[in-house]
């Protein structure tokens, strides 16, 4: 594929995601100051375990492609979590945390559906499927990043060197776009599926929607436990 064939594609998935996508409560909760702190540890204990597991995921795929410009843009992206991992510690640390705690932490295996995913597509996918996964998704999840970074701020009281880890995600590394493309570009062009690969955007997008309601799970609109029976 070549021309204006992909950027369309990109276009397209990014359009079906958006118009499928629903309210985020989580974040709404956040916002509203609703959420209970110690609902924040465990925000701060998934991605714990996801920045670990997609590290490893982007480390594979990189070996598994590692021609330019996919084995460029896989091993940046795990270089990128590494980073993360790193501003996540002042975020678990501003909640009162140590690394102890976070590897303690039990994830819920729904809040991990998302890196299995990926961990899969390291393993089976294809580097166009990847690639347009992120794309198409990451303009959701990097604003959701930037709501979280400013409400932890307004209602929470943290410093901003509390929320660096949800700043780095909030918007894309310079070149990121226009690399990625390249990589959706030169994997079809190398006979991949392109419906395979717009199956990897939707199921991506599904497992982070899957994330921010299993931090949600439980709460009312108020931020209390939600009445059961």
């Amino acid at each position: 594929m070549s021309g204006q064939v992909v950027p369309d594609l990109i276009g397209r998935v990014r359009e079906e995601i958006s118009a499928g996508a629903g309210r985020n409560r989580f974040v709404d909760l956040l916002e509203a100051g609703g959420v209970p702190r110690e609902r924040l540890t465990w925000l701060a204990g998934e991605q714990f375990r996801i920045v670990g597991s997609d590290q490893r995921s982007f480390a594979l795929l990189a070996a598994r492609f590692p021609e330019p410009p996919a084995g460029e843009m896989f091993l940046s992206l795990a270089q990128g979590e590494l980073h993360a991992l790193r501003l996540l510690s002042d975020f678990a640390a501003a909640l009162g945390w140590q690394e102890r705690d976070l590897r303690a932490y039990e994830p819920r295996p729904l809040a991990q559906a998302y890196p299995a995913y990926l961990a899969w597509s390291a393993l089976f996918g294809t580097c166009s499927g990847v690639a347009l996964a992120m794309l198409a998704n990451l303009e959701e999840w990097g604003g959701y990043c930037g709501r979280v970074a400013e409400a932890l701020l307004a209602r929470y009281d943290l410093a901003e060197e509390a929320v660096g880890f949800f700043r780095f995600f909030a918007e894309p590394a310079p070149g990121f776009t226009e690399q990625a493309t390249l990589v959706v570009s030169a994997g079809l062009a190398a006979g991949e599926d392109p419906q395979e690969a717009v199956r990897a955007a939707r199921a991506l997008h599904a497992y982070e929607v899957a994330f921010w309601d299993a931090l949600a799970d439980g709460l009312g609109e108020s931020g209390t436990a939600a009445p059961t029976g």
